[in-house]
């Protein structure tokens, strides 16, 4: 009989989901997610990164209505202990409208999301707003 030859594997601990340069822009998260730009609801999608930066982890945690969608803390954050090494996250949703601006409820969503991840120990680095014809960051507006 032939012995049977055993491949070498190397098992990363926490693989990557995007292999490319760490996320260092609200731009950066925008392209990440150009997929939302079209959509006729409204998605929200939370990014989960590494110490590095480096996208872990893509997650829509709700699909709502043209103009809504409902989100909680605990939907947010809690796939990020069940992923190893998860650092920080940044969320994003769209707005079907194509209104950039973010509403009294978005920026109260981001406040809250912020101070859950104080406490939990992860950091939420931005908001972005998707429209089809761009973004905006929340943090970059100040809300954050």
């Amino acid at each position: 009989m032939q012995a049977k030859q055993m491949k070498n594997y190397i098992a990363e601990s926490r693989p990557v989901y995007n292999a490319k340069a760490s996320i260092s822009s609200a731009s950066d998260i925008a392209d990440e997610l150009k997929e939302m730009q079209g959509l006729n609801k409204e998605h929200f999608v939370a990014v989960y990164l590494d110490s590095s930066n480096r996208v872990l982890k893509k997650e829509t945690i709700s699909i709502g209505t043209l103009n809504q969608s409902m989100v909680h803390p605990r939907e947010v954050y809690a796939p990020a202990f069940k992923t190893d090494g998860i650092a920080s996250i940044i969320v994003a949703h769209n707005h079907p409208s194509g209104v950039c601006e973010p509403s009294r409820e978005d920026i109260v969503v981001t406040k809250r999301l912020h101070e859950a991840g104080k406490i939990l120990g992860i950091e939420l680095l931005d908001h972005i707003i998707i429209v089809k014809d761009g973004f905006v960051s929340l943090k970059d507006l100040e809300h954050l």
